[in-house]
């Protein structure tokens, strides 16, 4: 694996400090999983870790955002947040159906007593880190 370089932001981990333990610990594990897919795509060099909204954000430079967050109005679940006019969330409804569970075209939520499919997340957490490279392929494209 190439070494990425994240540009942080300090107030992230600021943020990530505001969260309550058990979904501190759920946060830590999507960001693991973002620079973790980025580390692996070859294209990606460098990421962007930062505050879009007053949530953790990833961009990378051909992608679209990726945000998570948790909500107190919503205690038992988390969300992985993306553009909602991209196409990213038609297409791992297309390729994953019920595996997730989505609100509307812009997140895919979790349950904080659900185990996260780490593969199959870590395919949607990559289409949308080349999402500019890949938005015009089936599925993407349509």
């Amino acid at each position: 694996m190439k070494n990425l370089k994240i540009n942080k932001n300090p107030k992230v981990d600021e943020k990530f400090q505001t969260y309550p333990k058990e979904i501190r610990k759920k946060m830590e594990h999507l960001r693991k999983l973002v620079l973790e897919t980025a580390n692996e795509i070859e294209s990606i060099n460098e990421i962007e870790e930062t505050l879009k909204w007053g949530e953790p954000s990833y961009l990378a430079k051909k992608g679209s955002t990726i945000r998570m967050d948790w909500k107190t109005k919503k205690p038992d679940q988390y969300a992985m947040y993306f553009k909602c006019t991209s196409k990213l969330v038609v297409t791992f409804k297309e390729l994953y159906g019920d595996l997730f569970k989505y609100e509307n075209n812009r997140a895919i939520l979790f349950d904080l007593k659900e185990k996260v499919p780490k593969a199959e997340l870590k395919t949607c957490i990559g289409l949308a880190l080349e999402y500019h490279l890949l938005k015009n392929k089936p599925l993407l494209g349509q």
